[in-house]
Order: C-alpha cells, then structure tokens, then sequence
C-alpha cells in the first residue's frame, strides 16, 4: 500500500461527536432553507448555486479537518467553522427577505 492511498480513504465521522454533529446539522438546514427559499421564490437561481457551492465548500472544510483528526473536530475548528456558517446564515436570510431581486 502507498502513501498516497491512505488519503484517499473516506473519513467516517464518529456518530457521538457533538461538535462534529452539531456542525453538519448547520450545513444540513442551511442548505434546507435555501431550497425552501427556491421553492417559494424568495431566492433565484444564481443565489442558489452562490449558495450552495459556499455550503459544499463549508462540508469539504470539515471533511478535512475531521480527516485530520480521525473523524473529530477540535474547538478552534468548531469555531471558525460555526463563524463562517453565521455569515452565510445572514445572507440566506438577506437574501430570503429580498425575495431574489439581487
């Protein structure tokens, strides 16, 4: 086996971790609202795809961190992630009462 193909092994989350559930939970209704918001017509198409590439980049985020850390996140990465999902949390909900005029 090389060293390369350690890599490429999926990191499974450990199931009980709180931080590291606590966090998907966000991306999960983050990106649940944001289909809401397309359904009603609050947010347009390019939002959407604004939108959903920034939660891809959040999940992929915590993929690696959780990679380095055998399927755990420590409090600093608990952080900056939570900080950057407050940030995309505002602009759906900017973007949401706007009703997709942006």
């Amino acid at each position: 086996m090389g060293a390369g193909s350690v890599f490429a092994q999926p990191v499974t989350p450990d199931p009980g971790h709180p931080r590291v559930n606590e966090v998907e939970r966000r991306i999960d209704r983050q990106q649940a609202r944001v289909d809401r918001g397309v359904s009603a017509g609050q947010i347009n198409a390019s939002q959407a795809a604004r939108d959903d590439a920034k939660l891809g980049r959040e999940q992929a985020s915590l993929n690696k961190d959780m990679a380095g850390d055998n399927g755990h996140i420590t409090r600093a990465e608990q952080r900056n992630l939570n900080r950057r999902l407050n940030r995309g949390s505002a602009t759906i909900h900017h973007q949401r009462v706007k009703g997709g005029k942006s």
